[in-house]
């Protein structure tokens, strides 16, 4: 197929991503720190040497260092989004009643997706990285399902790095239209040799695939983790010949996870497949039964971890995939409780009712079970001595959330993207004073009117800023 090379640079958006900082001091904040060593600090400090956090503690006194006044502020991880098509980004709730998956298939894949030029792809992967940020989300695992050419990816991988997101992307073939089906997946040999061979960088590269047995090899021969859409009972009827094959294992990232039989779970432990679920997708398309598979996962012994999927729908952020699957989980365990009392159950069933969920699990599936999820564990996900410094600093002490009586409650249930002061990534600081730092929102703004007149265009709609559905197009 005929491609055409990217044409938006960062120079023109996102600017240029600032140097490491030396020592930044944050000076008397509220410190969930996700990890059990630290624990948390009504009132603490952190430092941060060059990209990676050098000491947490009470009080720290450090000459030289740029103190960044932390009070009426709570100090977090950044979080991680383990599962995200952010080639989508220009088509941000284009559909937002869809009420099936091929509904949604019909607003993006079907139609859409078919006519992605590289510049396309760049412009949605430069949009939703720079609203993760702006969300808290400093790790994205990027499911790139419209990998059409070298290029395409190409362009993917660079709005990654011009947007300073840390990111796992995982290119896939489409599922529509043409493409160069003859470069897949031999194209990963040549996007890792590009653009992954520096030690420390943000990003990492995976794959995208369905369950197939030489695509799995091939990115296995590259040493890549292997992301796949994986749910209800057909596909659970294939995990017993894989993983007696040898074909699963903590390389594998399943997305969705749902209606899986208990056997299904089983195996999936046993082999050591990072899931994540998705609250709202999972309800909003319909998947299956339409339940996110939290309560499944950490029943079975699992810690999933929290993704948004698209934003074709709905919002980006996980503050709301948190809230969602606590309420699931709660309205579901109450469900069965009730029943259970009355239907007077003997033998022990009330002892198969889940217990509610609590905050701190939602909080860790956001971060530190999302950062193993993507396989990350040991570089984000906790505010740990010698991790990555990536961090959120959200405003307690705004209208919405004075008076913090409870941090937990504060950010799992109250807060939002306009709290967060203050991003940072690897030592970097993307986000301050509330707002993107080096991003010139008028170009962001021209690329995507661009490339949204572009898609629009060639695949024939006519947008209808008050549509109750979306017309399947030829």
């Amino acid at each position: 197929m005929q491609t055409q090379p990217t044409s938006i640079h960062a120079s023109a958006i996102a600017g240029a991503l600032p140097a490491v900082a030396g020592r930044l001091l944050l000076k008397g904040g509220t410190i969930i720190s996700m990890d059990p060593a630290i624990g948390n600090l009504a009132q603490g400090d952190l430092l941060i040497d060059g990209a990676r956090i050098a000491a947490i503690a009470a009080h720290l006194d450090v000459p030289g260092a740029q103190v960044i006044d932390a009070s009426n502020m709570i100090i977090m991880p950044g979080m991680v989004d383990t599962h995200r098509h952010a080639w989508e980004g220009q088509l941000r709730r284009i559909n937002p009643n869809s009420p099936t998956l091929e509904d949604y298939c019909n607003a993006t894949h079907f139609s859409f997706a078919k006519y992605y030029r590289p510049q396309d792809m760049y412009v949605g992967n430069l949009l939703t990285a720079l609203g993760c940020i702006d969300a808290g989300i400093t790790t994205m695992v990027d499911n790139s399902h419209n990998a059409r050419s070298g290029a395409h990816s190409d362009a993917a991988i660079e709005a990654l790095r011009d947007a300073g997101i840390r990111a796992v992307h995982a290119p896939g073939a489409p599922l529509t239209g043409d493409w160069e089906q003859a470069a897949w997946p031999q194209d990963l040999a040549r996007l890792q040799d590009k653009y992954f061979q520096e030690p420390e960088q943000l990003l990492s590269l995976a794959m995208m695939s369905q369950i197939d047995r030489d695509t799995w090899a091939a990115a296995r021969a590259l040493g890549l983790r292997i992301v796949t859409e994986f749910f209800g009972k057909e596909m659970a009827g294939e995990l017993a010949a894989l993983h007696q094959e040898g074909l699963l294992g903590p390389d594998n990232i399943f997305n969705h996870c749902t209606a899986l039989p208990a056997e299904a779970w089983a195996i999936l432990r046993e082999a050591g497949v990072n899931i994540n679920v998705c609250p709202r997708s999972d309800t909003h398309y319909a998947l299956e039964d339409g339940m996110c598979s939290y309560q499944d996962a950490i029943g079975h012994g699992m810690k999933p971890g929290l993704s948004v999927d698209n934003e074709s729908s709905y919002s980006g952020d996980l503050f709301m995939e948190m809230r969602v699957a606590f309420y699931l989980q709660r309205a579901t365990t109450q469900a069965r409780r009730h029943h259970a009392h009355g239907a007077h159950c003997q033998h022990g069933e009330h002892a198969l009712i889940p217990e509610p969920v609590m905050l701190r699990s939602l909080l860790e599936a956001a971060t530190i079970d999302g950062a193993a999820c993507a396989g990350l564990a040991s570089q984000v996900g906790s505010l740990s001595i010698g991790k990555q410094a990536d961090i959120v600093m959200l405003r307690a002490d705004d209208i919405n959330l004075y008076p913090s009586n409870n941090a937990l409650g504060t950010v799992v249930h109250a807060a939002e993207r306009g709290n967060i002061d203050t991003v940072i990534i690897g030592g970097r600081i993307r986000k301050q004073g509330g707002k993107l730092l080096g991003l010139d929102i008028a170009a962001l703004k021209a690329a995507t009117e661009e490339s949204r007149s572009h898609l629009f265009a060639a695949a024939g709609y006519v947008p209808d800023m008050f549509s109750e559905s979306f017309t399947p197009l030829a």
